[in-house]
């Protein structure tokens, strides 16, 4: 069948973006083991400088997010589960910190730490990517797992407006791992820099390490928009015609 994911023109296009999924965990996953056993010179956790991070901004960190979503520039911070599960929540303004980052007191924990709360700045200053990709993220949601099943009844029932609606959801889905990019990029930048500012790194190589860390991060998201994009590619060529036994 022409969408078989067998087909040699899947692997050709969406094959590499695999590769570099793959690699891009290992060595995200690698950076993190490696700068979680290098403390800094600062001997901070990763809440504490958040916590700093945020509080040298003008945003106050509460204890909940009831009170978080009662107050004006408020971030609350609390636990996560999971390994490196953190995330910044805008919904309810809160900085979720998985228990590795949350309390430990390496050059990775307080570099993540920080990357989350440099999303919590952009939330508290209107930044422009952020709240487009916060509009995105349902619709993105919702044609993340009805894309590919309309496209192939689409294809199946020769229906071009099925296989036309598919392509747009994958569409909007590749439009929010782009508008991702800018979003990760700018937190890491802020994080980076509002730790040798506040002193929580102390040297050139405390900087390196952070930094290792978080660029690792950042290919996890460079290869989720490439995939993304390959992803769509290949079906624009499925319906089209483009792909060949």
């Amino acid at each position: 069948m022409l969408f078989s994911p067998m087909s040699p023109l899947y692997w050709m296009l969406v094959g590499p973006a695999i590769i570099l999924a793959i690699w891009a965990q290992m060595k995200v996953k690698s950076a993190f083991d490696k700068y979680r056993r290098v403390g800094s010179s600062s001997g901070l956790s990763g809440a504490e400088a958040a916590a700093q991070m945020l509080g040298r901004k003008g945003l106050r960190v509460v204890n909940s997010t009831k009170e978080a979503m009662q107050m004006d520039n408020a971030v609350a911070i609390r636990f996560t589960r999971g390994f490196l599960s953190d995330h910044y929540d805008p919904r309810n303004k809160t900085l979720n910190l998985s228990r590795t980052v949350y309390e430990g007191r390496s050059l990775a924990s307080v570099g993540v730490a920080c990357h989350e709360a440099g999303h919590a700045l952009q939330h508290a200053q209107d930044y422009a990517p952020l709240k487009m990709r916060s509009t995105m993220v349902p619709v993105a949601s919702f044609g993340s797992w009805l894309a590919f099943p309309v496209i192939i009844l689409g294809i199946v029932l020769h229906t071009g407006i099925l296989m036309k609606v598919g392509i747009l959801l994958l569409a909007v889905i590749v439009l929010l791992q782009l508008i991702t990019l800018p979003v990760e990029f700018d937190a890491s930048k802020r994080a980076k820099q509002a730790l040798r500012q506040m002193g929580i790194i102390g040297s050139q190589a405390e900087a390196n390490g952070v930094a290792a860390v978080l660029d690792a991060a950042a290919w996890t998201y460079v290869a989720a928009a490439v995939s993304a994009v390959m992803t769509l590619i290949y079906w624009i060529l499925v319906i089209t015609g483009g792909s060949r036994h």
